[in-house]
């Protein structure tokens, strides 16, 4: 049986499960190294779907098209066992489009503190 969950819901093993499904296909001791490039290659939709609150910003000014809407939107949430902080890029669809920076935090009410400070 498979068993799908989003990242969001498990944010705190995306690591683990990402490296125990990179090893079933590329072997033992890949798994990490790879885990850590697709991390980073795809930060920006990991941590949009890690996120565990976030606040409207405002509209985003910085886009070539301007048929398409964007928003700034501080998040914050828990990846690969850290809490973060980070101002997004989205859609009026919910879709994360970029990423304008982004800062750990010891824990959770630091990551919350910054979220609600952001501007």
């Amino acid at each position: 049986m498979t068993m799908v969950q989003p990242v969001g819901m498990a944010s705190d093993h995306v690591m683990a499960t990402l490296i125990a499904g990179l090893e079933i296909e590329f072997g033992r001791g890949a798994g990490e190294g790879l885990a850590r490039h697709f991390l980073e290659a795809e930060e920006v939709d990991y941590r949009w779907e890690a996120r565990r609150s976030e606040r409207w910003l405002g509209r985003y000014e910085g886009g070539d098209d301007d048929d398409l809407m964007l928003d700034r939107v501080a998040i914050c949430g828990r990846l690969d066992g850290k809490w973060f902080a980070a101002t997004m890029i989205v859609d009026t669809d919910g879709r994360a489009h970029g990423m304008l920076g982004c800062r750990s935090f010891p824990g959770q009410s630091a990551a919350r503190m910054a979220m609600a400070t952001a501007r």
